[in-house]
């Protein structure tokens, strides 16, 4: 499974491109986890009020979980990935979504998690964070043969 990541800012339009079916042939919002909001939309616009309380301008840890074309993925593996991914990046307690796309028959997952500690009101540094989901892309590949 590819896992691309970037620390993005602009919460609503990150929702509104995950929530774009006019690019996807399928949609869907798997969980929104840890919010008061029980909407994409809500969940971004929490993560951004929080950050406005820090100097953070990237309160956003995306992840695209992409497998190989010709593979089927349950639920319950982009789930085990996304926690995994969380865990490894020091992200395990944080808030955050999954989302299922799928296009031309392809299904990958999206997984946005709060960067801001609320607790201590900061923001979670991330260090070599593409070294941690190449690590943990290649373990995935190899449990999935």
């Amino acid at each position: 499974m590819i896992l691309k990541a970037s620390q993005r800012s602009h919460g609503k339009r990150l929702a509104q491109h995950l929530l774009n079916a006019d690019e996807n042939d399928h949609v869907t919002v798997h969980s929104v986890h840890g919010f008061v909001s029980d909407d994409i939309m809500g969940a971004f616009l929490e993560i951004e009020a929080i950050a406005k309380g820090t100097k953070c301008r990237q309160a956003f840890f995306s992840v695209s979980l992409s497998p190989p074309s010709d593979a089927t993925v349950s639920n319950a593996i982009f789930e085990d990935a996304a926690e995994r991914l969380a865990k490894a990046n020091g992200l395990a307690t944080q808030p955050r979504v999954l989302v299922f796309h799928e296009k031309d028959g392809r299904r990958h997952a999206h997984v946005v998690i709060s960067r801001i500690d609320a607790a201590t009101m900061t923001a979670i540094n991330l260090p070599h964070f593409k070294n941690r989901l190449q690590k943990l892309s290649r373990e995935l590949f190899i449990e999935q043969q």
